[in-house]
């Protein structure tokens, strides 16, 4: 199974977080600012590599806390 971005999400959250395709492991590649933006929604996939390839998506919220 490989996890990735959906097609739906901006290209700011391509630049702010990564993802593992094999583990589907999300981490941050860019700086987060609580007085920006509290809050982010990522819409995630997976598929198989079936013929034809079944996939699944789901949606992971982020809270950034301020830690001032």
């Amino acid at each position: 199974i490989y996890f990735f971005f959906s097609d739906a999400i901006s290209s700011k959250i391509h630049d702010l977080f990564r993802i593992n395709e094999k583990s589907g492991e999300i981490w941050t590649a860019g700086e987060l600012d609580f007085e920006d933006i509290q809050s982010y929604d990522l819409e995630i996939e997976a598929r198989d590599k079936g013929t034809p390839p079944l996939s699944g998506h789901c949606s992971v919220e982020l809270e950034v806390l301020d830690v001032n």
